[in-house]
């Protein structure tokens, strides 16, 4: 099993370099740290007293990584997660910031359990958690993965300018529906003529 620091390089090799996408809400966006985190964290790399798109250029992978784990790994308290959920919600909370913890217990409210979807992980939650990873480990993290997929997909559907983020131009999975995919098991990957139905209708 990868360890979270092993995460947390794995995104930022993933993210790439300086991005700044008019259609991302992110805005300018380096190794997947947006000028937003950079702001609120006061780091203000060029030392001019403001933070803009390039102290964001100026952003080292290293510091990325340390933006990472400190913020979106230690602070939610992601640790206390079993294990092997942890990857997953990790990557997603990068991703997608508190939605993480929201659609975790989104996915165990669904299962009966009677919790609140506040987006912290509470001790109801970790408590529900524990109980559904009791009953089946991989099943579980699969389940979660597929919310993550279905969520993706949602997004995209009510925000058009969102939908290059889920489908390639050439009408293959995006980069979101291939990164949630990398925390499901194969066989319940879509088929390139499934992925292409399910966006069909956004033509």
């Amino acid at each position: 099993m990868l360890s979270i620091q092993d995460i947390a390089n794995e995104i930022v090799a993933r993210e790439g370099g300086y991005v700044n996408d008019p259609d991302d809400p992110g805005g300018a966006t380096k190794y997947g740290v947006t000028i937003h985190t950079m702001r609120a964290l006061g780091r203000d790399l060029n030392h001019d007293g403001r933070i803009d798109p390039s102290d964001v250029r100026l952003l080292e992978k290293s510091e990325a990584v340390e933006i990472f784990l400190t913020r979106y790994f230690d602070r939610p308290g992601l640790g206390t997660l079993p294990p092997a959920l942890q990857a997953s919600v990790f990557d997603m909370y990068v991703n997608a910031g508190v939605m993480a913890v929201k659609l975790l217990q989104r996915v165990l409210i669904k299962r009966g359990h009677k919790i609140t979807d506040d987006g912290l992980l509470g001790p109801k939650t970790l408590a529900a958690t524990r109980a559904e990873m009791a009953k089946g480990a991989t099943a579980f993290v699969d389940a979660y993965g597929l919310a993550r997929r279905d969520f993706y997909y949602a997004l995209a559907d009510a925000r058009p300018a969102s939908r290059k983020y889920a489908r390639r131009k050439d009408g293959g999975k995006g980069g979101w529906i291939t990164r949630a995919e990398e925390f499901i098991s194969p066989a319940l990957h879509l088929t390139p003529d499934q992925h292409r139905a399910r966006v069909a209708h956004w033509n």
